[in-house]
């Protein structure tokens, strides 16, 4: 009678430990999978980002430190993404400073009426607000599941699980102090 007790309770253990694991991939995998989400919008925003700058470019001739900013912002963002070894820490911070060079680019787009009656860069306005609108969803999803799967790690008694097999938490997808702070427009 006393194996049979013993057994059962090993087996709820195996059980229980197989449950833990299954749960946290399941959590790993939908980081992954909310990081590879935002990618898809964050590359949408770099393929757009051109074709705005040229679109003002045209109406502000003399505003070239902006549109160099946006310009290098951009580069920088898309070299980080394709570095296979560049952490999640490099890309959002890559990320967020062309977030804040469009903000600038936008805000200095204001000063000029006739580009603000320009259909083509109203559509690209346009689409890049969807486009933000899309990342901070993205943002938001994947933060939410980054909580989920950090808490799974950290919890008892999931972290014993999380320990034996290695689960490493997940970053926070974080908008810096410097992107919080609204653009200086000078003429």
């Amino acid at each position: 009678m006393v194996w049979i007790i013993i057994a059962v309770i090993v087996l709820l253990i195996i059980v229980w430990m197989i449950s833990a694991y299954n749960n946290l991939v399941t959590l790993r995998n939908r980081v992954k999978n909310g990081w590879a989400q935002i990618d898809v919008q964050l590359k949408q925003r770099a393929d757009l980002v051109p074709n705005l700058v040229e679109t003002v470019k045209g109406y502000a001739t003399h505003e070239s430190q902006v549109l160099t900013q946006v310009t290098e912002a951009r580069a920088k963002a898309v070299a980080v993404a394709a570095d296979k070894q560049a952490g999640t820490a490099e890309r959002i911070a890559a990320e967020n400073e062309l977030t804040r060079a469009l903000f600038n680019l936008q805000a200095t787009a204001e000063a000029y009426p006739q580009l603000q009656a320009n259909q083509n860069f109203m559509d690209l306005q346009h689409q890049l607000q969807d486009l933000e609108q899309k990342i901070a969803y993205a943002r938001q999803f994947y933060n939410d599941v980054v909580m989920k799967l950090n808490n799974a790690i950290e919890t008892f008694p999931s972290n014993i699980v999380a320990g034996l097999f290695h689960f490493e938490q997940a970053d926070y997808f974080q908008v810096d102090d410097a992107s919080r702070l609204a653009p200086q427009v000078k003429f």
